[in-house]
């Protein structure tokens, strides 16, 4: 009697699977060996399935990190989150989410979707620049989104811009400006100059943004050698602060605290970057798990990337 009279047997089922995932024969060999047809065995898989005659079981160190992607997607309402493994034992925060975010820019700019991509500045950033292999493309242009310091940090806004520009032999614009106005200068009237007004139309087309975030302590780049002399760390934190992103600082729900300093920001405003088809932040760290809830919960990620040791925090109730 044909195989094909007992559809549903045990049997059949167990020996075309058998076949199928053990001697990891083809479905056109199963087919032949059994003599049936290709479609049926097609089908007696998918029945054996369904009867969890077959059930798949992934072993694997990675699946534990797939499992709090998912939960983290779900719990900040972002579309995608990647998270790489840390160096527990010689803790970094800006390698792995670095490395992470490299590996994500290049897959994106294979696909040919971004023309523009704006970029932020820190140490996370520059250890993504220096992972990415030199590969042309054409018509792609890195824009700054945020004025400089004064000090000459190689992760500054102008190195960043360019080292990226010059990975993927791209234009670059910078903004050439500082991350704040002095006291008393005109923040419209700063910015109603033609070289600003010009490159912020470019920050206005971008296709995406790359974006860090710091906290409120001398871990801080910005917090220990960018902010005026006149303003302390703790006028800030007292105002509610829990960190900064693009050199605005933010309370918990991710609103714009009532300090001045915001007010002198040159940059990206955060209206201007929510409207940004694709926010990509690049964070890590258990001092920044704060201002990363902050800025999810404002809105202004749409893909986070981070390492398992603050993607566990995060996941925290």
């Amino acid at each position: 009697m044909s195989p094909d009279a007992h559809d549903d047997s045990d049997a059949f089922l167990s020996e075309v699977c058998w076949h199928y995932f053990v001697n990891e024969m083809t479905q056109a060999e199963v087919a032949r060996a059994l003599g049936v047809t290709r479609l049926r065995v097609n089908q007696a898989i998918q029945r054996a399935r369904q009867l969890g005659i077959v059930k798949v079981q992934i072993e694997s160190p990675l699946l534990a990190r797939l499992e709090l992607q998912e939960r983290l997607q779900a719990d900040l309402g972002v579309k995608k989150v990647l998270v790489a493994p840390a160096h527990r034992d010689a803790y970094d925060c800006h390698v792995p989410a670095g490395a992470a975010l490299a590996k994500y820019l290049v897959e994106c700019l294979k696909a040919g979707s971004w023309s523009k991509i704006g970029v932020a500045w820190g140490m996370t950033l520059q250890c993504a620049s220096e992972r990415i292999a030199r590969q042309p493309q054409p018509g792609l242009e890195i824009v700054s989104m945020i004025g400089g310091t004064t000090t000459g940090a190689s992760f500054n806004a102008f190195g960043i811009a360019s080292g990226f520009a010059e990975r993927f032999d791209a234009h670059y614009s910078l903004l050439a400006a500082p991350i704040y106005l002095s006291e008393g200068v005109d923040r419209d009237v700063f910015l109603s100059q033609e070289i600003f007004r010009s490159h912020f139309e470019k920050c206005r087309a971008l296709d995406a943004a790359v974006l860090v975030v710091g906290d409120v302590s001398p871990r801080s780049y910005l917090v220990s050698n960018g902010l005026p002399k006149e303003v302390a760390p703790r006028d800030l934190t007292a105002a509610g602060a829990v960190g900064d992103l693009l050199g605005h600082f933010l309370d918990q729900e991710g609103n714009e605290i009532p300090h001045p300093l915001n007010q002198r920001t040159i940059g990206v405003d955060l209206e201007m970057l929510a409207a940004i088809p694709w926010k990509i932040l690049a964070a890590a760290g258990p001092h920044k798990v704060d201002i990363i809830r902050a800025a999810t919960r404002r809105g202004l990620v749409d893909v986070l990337i981070t390492d398992d040791v603050t993607a566990e925090l995060l996941a925290e109730p």
